[in-house]
């Protein structure tokens, strides 16, 4: 049975690494859901956030397949409730619209999000939150007129008391030492 599933797969920063990584998505015929790339918490090391819709068997076999790729140190597989995650969302709407009623100030402030900045001609919203809230918000806002909407790829940290990556790293290096 096909399920939401968060991977996060570490590597080092190379030229082409994700286009690499991509292909194997695209090979198994496993569509991305959500992708977000950024610096992790060990200085050197990337993480990029995917996720997709897939069954267990075919998220385990995408990620060992991921991690034969050379720059790739490790992916780890996340369900749901072994994750907490955010994506953030931009909303640009007339400043008219906010200045003709309180309607949209009460969306705001209904929905958590809040006012980043105001011109004469435009008035940028930013919240953060899981895919439907920002899409509710969108839908809301739509109505009095979203010039432009962006929302980003999923973050996400585990719910676990330490990074998984660290312990793996410590594996390696433990097991580097005994055949030393």
């Amino acid at each position: 049975m096909k399920q939401e599933f968060t991977l996060s797969i570490y590597s080092e920063n190379h030229v082409g690494l994700l286009n690499q990584v991509t292909t194997v998505f695209t090979r198994r015929h496993i569509n991305i859901e959500s992708l977000n790339t950024s610096e992790s918490a060990i200085k050197g090391i990337h993480k990029y956030t995917v996720v997709v819709f897939a069954t267990r068997e075919q998220v385990d076999k995408l990620a060992l397949q991921i991690e034969k790729k050379v720059d790739v140190i490790k992916v780890f597989v996340f369900t749901a409730d072994e994750i907490i995650h955010q994506e953030i969302a931009l909303y640009k709407v007339p400043t008219e619209a906010l200045l003709n009623g309180n309607e949209i100030e009460r969306l705001v402030r209904k929905h958590g999000a809040r006012i980043l900045e105001v011109t004469t001609k435009y008035t940028v919203i930013e919240k953060t939150g899981h895919q439907y809230e920002t899409q509710e918000l969108f839908e809301k806002l739509d109505h009095y007129g979203v010039s432009q909407f962006v929302r980003s790829g999923r973050v996400a940290v585990t719910k676990l008391d330490q990074e998984l990556l660290n312990e793996h790293i410590k594996k390696l290096e433990d097991q580097k030492t005994l055949l030393d």
